[in-house]
């Protein structure tokens, strides 16, 4: 381990499970030894991995493939693959865990795959192709958002009704961040700088907030009330208030900020982002607006995850192919020491190689 870690800290009982993509494969990494356990080979390139929130399976996409993997969690072994379309973008786990949809390339179409047949079932038609969608994420939702950046339009799907709305005009190649907590709203950011929020009862804009970066990364608090936005413009990251519709403010965040993540356990609430230029990590009090402390992470640091302990931060480096390990215990009981004050830096925990090109994670737990 990496100096500036404590002896007392405890791993966490169960795997991270990350996608490589160049290395085509799944590493498990064992979070009680924070060591690799196993490494699952693939037919193609990862490029999502999800987690099951009640049941010990993870599901990858090979989007070139079309390709679904079902890997057990307890084996640590491919159970069931299908393919439900020639060539993918994306995938989502419904809210309610029944069911996958994935955003197909070829045939343009959301297509649904239950998971007790673990076959492609409904399928909806899609007018142009796609590149990129968000799920309504409450258990009773049944909308999904998705971008034609070619074209400029975001188009609303019902999922119960297997049906595709006409696509809206947004702007320069949008992407969908997400539904406002209450599903009322499709927030879509686009090229142009222009933040913009449709009713998805009326398909009709309610607002286009101007912001000062290309809004490419975005991350919601859990409770819905703040959404944070990053990207090229600024060494900063807007915060924008859904349920208000305006803009709350700019805060500076590191280098050329990217993909973010939130985590809350009380009394604290941490916006993590991470800097890819610089190989860093920022924290961020999300309540004060000020800097808790940078974290050096490695090679081009992107995608942030949590331990469901909320004892650990683990970061992905895309470019040097490890998973960076960092113990929040060790800047919360110390943000008030002189030196936390005086220079605003930490240490790793540790440090796992992973991988070839790491670009997504989830963590399992162990059952029992």
């Amino acid at each position: 381990m990496l100096a500036g870690c404590s002896t007392k800290a405890k791993g966490f009982p169960g795997y991270a499970f990350v996608a490589n993509q160049d290395g085509r494969s799944v590493a498990a990494v064992d979070l009680s030894e924070f060591a690799l356990a196993r490494r699952i080979a693939l037919d193609g390139a990862p490029n999502i991995v999800l987690a099951h929130p009640a049941r010990p399976a993870v599901y990858v996409l090979t989007p070139e493939s079309g390709t679904i993997y079902e890997i057990e969690a307890a084996s640590l072994a491919i159970k069931r693959r299908t393919r439900p379309a020639q060539s993918a973008v994306s995938m989502r786990l419904a809210a309610d865990g029944r069911s996958l949809w994935i955003l197909a390339r070829e045939p343009r179409a959301l297509i649904q795959v239950p998971l007790d047949t673990f076959r492609a079932a409904a399928r909806i038609p899609l007018p142009h192709e796609p590149g990129g969608f968000e799920l309504d994420a409450r258990t009773e939702g049944h909308m999904a958002g998705v971008s034609f950046p070619n074209e400029g339009k975001v188009a609303l799907c019902d999922l119960s009704a297997n049906s595709a709305a006409a696509p809206l005009a947004v702007g320069a190649r949008p992407l969908v961040a997400g539904f406002r907590k209450d599903g009322k709203l499709l927030v879509v950011g686009s090229a142009d700088r222009v933040l913009t929020m449709l009713d998805v009862e009326t398909g009709k804009t309610v607002v286009r907030l101007p912001l000062p970066v290309e809004p490419r990364h975005f991350c919601f608090l859990p409770d819905g009330g703040q959404l944070f936005v990053a990207g090229s413009g600024m060494d900063a990251v807007v915060i924008v208030l859904p349920f208000s519709t305006e803009v709350g403010e700019t805060i500076l965040a590191g280098r050329a900020p990217g993909p973010m993540a939130t985590w809350t356990a009380a009394p604290y609430s941490y916006l993590f982002t991470s800097n890819p230029e610089t190989g860093d990590v920022t924290v961020v009090d999300i309540e004060t607006r000020k800097l808790v402390v940078v974290i050096h992470t490695g090679g081009e640091p992107r995608q942030i995850l949590f331990t469901p302990d909320n004892q650990y931060a683990l970061v992905l480096n895309n470019r040097s192919g490890d998973m960076a390990v960092i113990r929040i215990a060790e800047f919360t009981t110390a943000r008030t020491a002189t030196w936390a004050l005086r220079y605003k830096t930490g240490a790793l925990f540790t440090m796992i190689p992973v991988g070839a090109r790491p670009v997504g994670a989830v963590v399992v737990g162990r059952a029992g």
